[in-house]
C-alpha cells in the first residue's frame, strides 16, 4: 500500500494493479503507465457545465439503456483492447462526464473498455493533457464521441470517430447560440444556451 502521492516515482510506469494499492488524498489518472495529477476542486463555472450537462443527458437516455456518470469514475482503457488483465492495463482515467451504452463494459470499480461518449471541461491545468494526450487514448480506446468544453471562453470541440478509427472534427468550435448535435444520440441536440453559465 502506498498512502503518501510523494513515495511514487513519476518517472516510472505503472498499472492499474498498483493504482489499485494507492491510499493518498489526491487524485490521479494513469495515462499509458504515466501520473497525471488531477486538478484541485473544480471551480464554479466547471461545477455548473458539468451539473447541466449531466441534468440533459439523463433525462434524455433515462430508461433507454445507457447510463451517464460523472467524475469520480474510474475508466479503464486496455491498450491493445484485450490487455484487460490489471497488471497490463496502464490507462486509467476519469472523465468529467462519460456515457456507456454498453452494461457488459460495467463493474463495480467502473468502466472496463471505450465509454460511447466522453466530455472534458477545461481548467488551465488540463487544457493541454485533455487536447492530446487524452484526446489519443480516448481515439486509441475507440470512443465513439469526444467533446472538450471550454466553460470560461464558453466554446465546444466535438470529435467523432470515423469508419478508420480516428476521431474527425469541426472546423471552428460550437458557441452559445448554436444546436449541437448527438452523434451518439442520432436526432437529439444540445442547446449550449442552456449549458454555459450567463455571461457575467
Amino acid at each position: 500500500m502506498v498512502h503518501d502521492f510523494n513515495q511514487l516515482d513519476l518517472e516510472r510506469q505503472y498499472s492499474y494493479a498498483d493504482y489499485l494499492t494507492w491510499k493518498f488524498s489526491e487524485v490521479v489518472e494513469l495515462i499509458r503507465g504515466r501520473i497525471h495529477r488531477m486538478s484541485p476542486a473544480p471551480n464554479l463555472e466547471h461545477q455548473r457545465v458539468v451539473s447541466r450537462l449531466h441534468g440533459m443527458i439523463f433525462h434524455h437516455i433515462e430508461g433507454g439503456g445507457c447510463e451517464v456518470f460523472t467524475a469520480p469514475f474510474d475508466v479503464r482503457l486496455p491498450l491493445p483492447q484485450k490487455q484487460i488483465r490489471d497488471d497490463k492495463i496502464d490507462t486509467v482515467v476519469q472523465p468529467d462526464l462519460c456515457v456507456v451504452c454498453d452494461p457488459g463494459k460495467l463493474d463495480m470499480r467502473g468502466c472496463l473498455g471505450a465509454p460511447d461518449w466522453v466530455i472534458e471541461i477545461l481548467s488551465p491545468a488540463t487544457s493541454r493533457k485533455d487536447f492530446t494526450d487524452k484526446y489519443e487514448v480516448y481515439e486509441h480506446a475507440g470512443v465513439g464521441e469526444y467533446w472538450i468544453i471550454h466553460p470560461h471562453e464558453q466554446t465546444l470541440w466535438v470529435y467523432v470517430r470515423d469508419a478508420a478509427g480516428q476521431f474527425q472534427g469541426q472546423q471552428r468550435p460550437y458557441l452559445r447560440g448554436d444546436r449541437v448535435p448527438s452523434h451518439t444520440f442520432p436526432g437529439w441536440q444540445v442547446d449550449l444556451d442552456r449549458v454555459f453559465p450567463e455571461a457575467d
